[in-house]
């Protein structure tokens, strides 16, 4: 299991009511990332069989890449831009994630040494 990334007091306060499980893909590695009250609770790398998650954000190891990178470059530097230029792919239930749009664009910046 990865260690869990330490989230600032306001993220955790943002996203406090913020409960359910996520898949973040990049490429062939995976992870479910469960997040309780705005705080992660666990962070499991796949690989999975039949895993229960709300929604999957699912890009190719280069796009997280580009995204992670100190200064991104255009299309990669939100994660709507992704989507919008076909670099980034949402499945699943996208209310909790668009409902918490702004607390899940701070989680997965935190996740960048952690996941990625």
């Amino acid at each position: 299991m990865n260690s869990i990334p330490v989230l600032d007091d306001w993220l955790v306060h943002r996203g406090r009511f913020v409960n359910l499980v996520f898949m973040l893909q990049s490429g062939e590695k995976e992870w479910l990332v469960k997040i309780h009250n705005g705080a992660i609770e666990s962070l499991q790398p796949g690989p999975f069989v039949m895993p229960r998650w709300t929604f999957r954000l699912i890009a190719n190891s280069e796009s997280w890449e580009r995204y992670y990178a100190a200064t991104p470059t255009p299309g990669y530097h939100d994660l709507m831009a992704m989507c919008k230029f076909k670099h980034l792919r949402i499945e699943g239930d996208q209310h909790g994630f668009m409902c918490n749009l702004l607390y899940f664009k701070d989680l997965i910046k935190a996740l960048s040494g952690v996941v990625l």
